[in-house]
């Protein structure tokens, strides 16, 4: 683990720095920097401390130092001395009330912030309308003891990727401040962008190391198609290319005793339903009359292990560390619905640890089976994908024969698996290495950039 520094503020107006001997020793440095902003100073040993840096008033001012006593990383490279990171997670959907600055997410970045103390960076929460490009600042959002408050900093040493959905994401105006801040500012940006259903399927195939987990997918072309799955399988799955929170999900059966269709589903009230069709082309002109098919993918059913009868799949997150190496973070059973056809809590899913659906024995198999599947498929979408990707959420199943199946991979997973009392120290966990992860990234920008942005 890197060693974490103290940063104290002295009330004077000395361009002086005071660090640690170890840490400066021998070595020529001329300046400070925090985030975008940085200027020369004087370097001297601290008399008596190793844990801390010392630097004057004027020193906080000119760099804008937020004095929040959280514990810090620095960095040497090339005569600078970098304090930080200075992490900035770019969002939408801010409102103007104090308490509840980013509506209804406000508790979860409340929650993501305060991990700062613990991984050693000062991580903020900004939208477009806060960035002031003159001066080269932001208003950030800290939370600090509990309470929300905005400070102007400097540009961020990296930045984190949250925005809430793909109708932000594909915003004109956001989509140029992500570039501006990416390619002429260099900042690093990670996990940008909601993943397409289709486009990750087809990129895994070229993939040999994880080609097993794929169940035959494609899209949407024509009846027969659907009739050669179906005489194949028993069942497919019908689902949006952009989806989320299984949102359009339908199960299509085909009774091949009694020559007849079914189609499960959720419909716009909400409710479960199952309906019987004499034919697929009356199923379609039911369920799908007012639905665009060339936005649709049809995917292989999968006969899953059931608990209670009911179908089980399972949520892996898997988030990279601050080493940049890939951790499995967390597991969770999602059991359907009486009459779901997914597995998620809104459809009455509930949620169970490995070790309430399985016997002692058998859970520990299949939480190293999920686990070493996440691990593969967690390093072969990194390889296959642009940008930086530092988390991942992934619905996995284990078929009757106990082989594992991916049937999504969420580039921003939702967390509700963390409410079930036993997965509370790996939601933790989930949001340390969500920015000890950007700990790294500053580290390879500053002295691997090469390696970052090959």
């Amino acid at each position: 683990m890197r060693k974490h520094y103290l940063i104290e503020v002295a009330q004077n107006d000395q361009l002086i720095v005071f660090c640690p001997s170890n840490l400066i020793q021998d070595k020529r440095i001329k300046r400070i920097a925090f985030g975008s902003k940085s200027m020369d100073v004087e370097f001297f040993p601290h008399p008596d401390k190793n844990d801390r840096i010392v630097i004057s008033r004027k020193i906080q001012e000119t760099i804008q130092f937020p004095y929040f006593k959280v514990p810090l990383h620095a960095f040497l490279e090339d005569e600078v001395l970098y304090i930080g990171p200075l992490v900035g997670i770019f969002t939408a959907g801010f409102t103007s009330y104090p308490e509840q600055p980013i509506g209804e997410r406000t508790l979860f970045f409340a929650k993501l912030l305060s991990v700062n103390r613990s991984v050693g960076a000062l991580a903020f929460v900004f939208g477009e309308q806060h960035i002031n490009w003159e001066s080269g600042t932001i208003e950030g959002y800290f939370f600090e003891e509990n309470v929300w408050q905005t400070v102007e900093v400097p540009f961020p040493n990296v930045i984190y990727d949250r925005l809430p959905n793909r109708k932000s994401e594909e915003n004109p105006k956001l989509i140029k401040v992500r570039n501006r801040l990416q390619k002429e500012y260099l900042i690093p940006w990670y996990n940008p962008g909601f993943f397409n259903k289709l486009d990750i399927y087809e990129r895994l195939q070229q993939d040999s190391s994880v080609t097993a987990y794929l169940p035959e997918t494609f899209p949407f072309t024509s009846f027969s198609s659907i009739e050669t799955m179906l005489s194949k399988y028993g069942h497919i799955f019908i689902k949006p290319k952009n989806g989320s929170l299984g949102h359009g999900v339908h199960q299509v059966i085909y009774d091949k005793h009694m020559d007849d269709y079914y189609c499960r589903y959720q419909d716009e009230a909400g409710v479960n339903r199952l309906r019987k069709y004499s034919s697929l082309e009356r199923l379609f002109q039911s369920v799908f009359a007012a639905q665009s098919l060339d936005r649709m993918l049809v995917q292989q059913g999968i006969h899953l292990l059931r608990n209670d009868q009911r179908s089980v799949d399972f949520r892996v997150h898997t988030n990279k560390d601050e080493n940049g190496e890939w951790q499995v973070t967390a597991i969770a059973g999602k059991i359907a619905g009486q009459g779901s056809v997914t597995t998620h809590a809104r459809s009455g899913g509930d949620i169970k640890t490995i070790e309430e659906i399985f016997p002692k024995e058998e859970a520990e198999i299949y939480r190293e089976k999920l686990s070493n599947a996440a691990l593969l498929l967690s390093k072969a979408l990194d390889k296959n994908i642009e940008g930086i990707i530092g988390e991942i959420g992934f619905d996995l199943g284990i078929d009757r024969n106990g082989d594992i199946w991916l049937f999504e991979a969420n580039s921003k997973p939702g967390r509700s698996i963390f409410s079930h009392p036993e997965l509370k120290e790996f939601d933790l966990l989930t949001r340390k290495l969500s920015i000890a992860f950007a700990v790294f990234i500053t580290e390879q920008s500053l002295l691997h950039p090469e390696e970052l942005f090959k």
